[in-house]
């Protein structure tokens, strides 16, 4: 399988269409799926941005007609969020600083191809950031309405306090002091409601709630109503903003003897039975709310996970009843250990959770080193035997960049299993802290040796995804993926490992990889009496590889697969890139019977070029189109007219990407001879579409 990513929508402004072309190929290269358009005049960069979505603008700071300012100029004129970078011919800083000024992110040497190349993920990051920003900032207003719809309509007597004073109050907080008018009771001070007796006894408590910063303290006092009637209720105060400002939200209800269940209720739910320790569903309810804290005031926490070594093989030695007064033996000393400033909780089994904030990764280290030592050098006695015990503990740093609190605690699991792995240590008793660096940021050699192991370790698996004839007849056709079970155990395509062009030979051998496997299940599938064809993808490497007609010749015939059960599926990107190595290509496989695809066709500047070279059986739309008939009658148009096109000229089309039923009817009117997509089948392990339902 190929790279998966949204397809970028590209404007390029360059007289040259080679020279476009060529940026096409860069980007789609370096794993970005991309469709263009260049512009050739005023009139025509004005229509393109009157009627498309665009992501992304290049262009050449070349003398033409219409040059990259005019362009810089039309889109801030049009209020278009667009970034754009200007290819230049040198470097220059007064060059850079006018486009940038004018509205550009910046300039690039059109030579430059790595530095584009990165420039490019930068802006597309960004302007992916902007574009999620302004749906949260929707959403938000959305729910600060119904916020305030609840807060009016609740029947709990609801107000916020700032500086002491009303500044905001529902109508059951207004009835329930005996106001009429929410402007008798704005900036009325909180104090002047509650009796005197009652008043120290506020002070007292809100000064422990801004050293605590707990939210749902509550205080049993006596309130004084507008009619001077007097009410003993319990107040509970949290922090909140209300118009964008700091503020104290309190909540008053009449005082009830229950309080104190409701509160061991509370207590008894954040606990481990076992251990006395919090849960994991506190730990993880205070480790959202620890990353919330470091986004927004820029602090730094850790955690810790601190996992049992050898657990299930002491367990059975000491039973079940005996392995749970351990547990509660080290939840004792890891309790005495950690202290107060650091959260203790059992996650599981084996495993126990250590939170901080505010906490460096050093401090952290440090106290995890700490007890380590302590559990290493203590001698359990569980029923007059001596049981050693040794712990595994990972750390991960809580910082204003972490992810949501499932990945964290996943991070510090990684840490933990990486304590068994270092040299030495193959029984754990470590401490390790988690680098982002290594884990998400593999270079080019590290993302090659990722892919080798795992070809070695056989965590390669196939996956099928049935490929169905609209128009009813029963032929039986699936596309074949693969994934790549990645060390943490996670499904991912090798291909997304692979770095821009190349290396050619392990491309390659993912491709042998990928049709070996398929050949033998598809030859197996076939003796059922299945007159099944298989879709399988090649990347450009293996487009360029002579030896490898010859080499799929040898295996069909060691299978006894006649050669039409085979569509090889080439990009469009790929095939106009290496044209004459496709036409060739494509010619090979003819002779062995094999059938030839295009896939993602449509996003070159001249799409049916490449159909005059290539004498592909197959053309499969890119998958941009498919989402993009769903929102404009213009798509809809322009897939029927594609469609059209490529069944004059005797080819099949297949649409990918069908998600939902709504866009079969205009598929259907358009002439598209196959569907594919989650709408039908997500890709399985197993060939077991039912193609006589289709």
């Amino acid at each position: 399988m190929q790279k998966k990513n949204a397809t970028v929508h590209l404007l390029i402004l360059d007289p040259s269409q080679n020279d476009a072309e060529s940026l096409i190929s860069l980007l789609r290269n370096s794993g970005k799926a991309t469709r263009a358009h260049r512009i050739t005049s005023e009139e025509d960069m004005e229509e393109a941005l009157k009627n498309g979505n665009w992501d992304l603008l290049l262009a050449r700071d070349l003398e033409q007609e219409f040059s990259a300012d005019n362009a810089l100029a039309m889109i801030r004129r049009m209020d278009k969020d667009i970034p754009s970078l200007i290819l230049t011919a040198e470097e220059s800083r007064e060059r850079t600083v006018a486009v940038m000024k004018a509205g550009a992110q910046g300039t690039v040497p059109f030579e430059q191809s790595d530095l584009l190349v990165l420039m490019v993920k930068r802006e597309l990051k960004a302007l992916e950031d902007r574009r999620r920003r302004r749906a949260l900032e929707s959403h938000l207003r959305e729910a600060e309405q119904r916020c305030q719809l609840l807060l009016e309509s609740s029947k709990d007597a609801i107000a916020y306090i700032n500086d002491g004073m009303h500044i905001y109050a529902n109508q059951s907080y207004m009835e329930f002091l005996g106001y009429d008018d929410i402007d008798d009771l704005i900036c009325v001070p909180i104090l002047d409601t509650l009796t005197t007796e009652s008043q120290a006894d506020y002070r007292s408590f809100m000064k422990s709630f801004a050293e605590n910063g707990e939210d749902g303290m509550a205080l049993n006092c006596t309130t004084k109503r507008s009619d001077d009637h007097e009410l003993n209720v319990t107040m509970s105060v949290s922090a909140a903003t209300y118009d964008g400002e700091t503020c104290t939200q309190i909540v008053l209800q009449p005082e009830h003897s229950d309080a104190e269940l409701e509160e061991k209720l509370r207590e008894i739910s954040s606990q481990d039975l076992l251990t006395g320790l919090y849960n994991r569903q506190y730990l993880m309810k205070e480790l959202e709310e620890a990353i919330a804290k470091a986004g927004k005031d820029n602090e730094t926490g850790a955690l810790a996970y601190i996992a049992l070594d050898s657990f299930m093989s002491m367990k059975s030695e000491v039973g079940i009843s005996g392995a749970d007064l351990l547990l509660g033996d080290l939840a004792s000393l890891l309790k005495k250990e950690a202290g107060d400033d650091f959260m203790l909780a059992r996650l599981s089994d084996d495993a126990f959770g250590l939170l901080c904030l505010p906490c460096d990764e050093a401090s952290m280290t440090s106290r995890c080193e700490q007890v380590r030592k302590v559990v290493d050098e203590h001698l359990f006695d569980i029923n007059g035997r001596t049981i050693p015990l040794t712990v595994s503990i990972g750390i991960a740093s809580i910082t204003e960049n972490s992810p949501k609190a499932e990945e964290l605690l996943a991070r510090a699991h990684i840490a933990s299993s990486e304590v068994r792995k270092q040299e030495g240590q193959s029984q754990g008793n470590g401490v390790c802290a988690y680098n982002p660096a290594k884990h998400e940021a593999l270079d080019d050699s590290h993302s090659i040796e990722a892919i080798l192991l795992a070809l070695d370790e056989n965590r390669f698996r196939l996956l099928f995804q049935p490929i169905i004839n609209l128009r009813g007849e029963g032929e039986e056709h699936y596309e074949a993926f693969v994934r790549m079970l990645d060390t943490d155990g996670k499904d991912v395509s090798p291909y997304d490992f692979l770095p821009p062009m190349g290396p050619s030979d392990t491309a390659i051998k993912i491709d042998r990889w990928v049709i070996l496997q398929t050949v033998k299940q598809l030859a197996n599938h076939r003796t059922r009496g299945n007159d099944t064809r298989m879709f399988l993808n090649v990347t450009a490497e293996t487009l360029q590889d002579k030896t490898f007609t010859p080499w799929l010749s040898v295996a069909l015939k060691a299978a006894r697969l006649p050669g039409d059960a085979l569509v090889f599926q080439i990009r469009e990107g790929d095939a106009n890139n290496y044209m004459k190595q496709a036409k060739e290509f494509t010619k090979a496989l003819h002779q062995l019977h094999c059938k030839v695809s295009i896939a993602q066709f449509g996003c070159a500047l001249n799409p049916f070029l490449t159909l005059k070279h290539i004498d592909a059986d197959y053309v499969k739309i890119d998958g941009s189109f498919t989402e993009e008939i769903q929102k404009s009658d213009k798509a809809k148009e322009q897939i029927h007219e594609m469609v059209k096109s490529l069944q004059s000229a005797g080819k099949l089309t297949i649409i990918p990407l069908v998600e939902n039923a709504g866009v079969l009817a205009t598929l259907w009117q358009a002439g598209v001879n196959y569907i594919q997509g989650y709408y039908l089948q997500a890709p399985v392990p197993e060939m077991n579409y039912d193609f006589g339902d289709s």
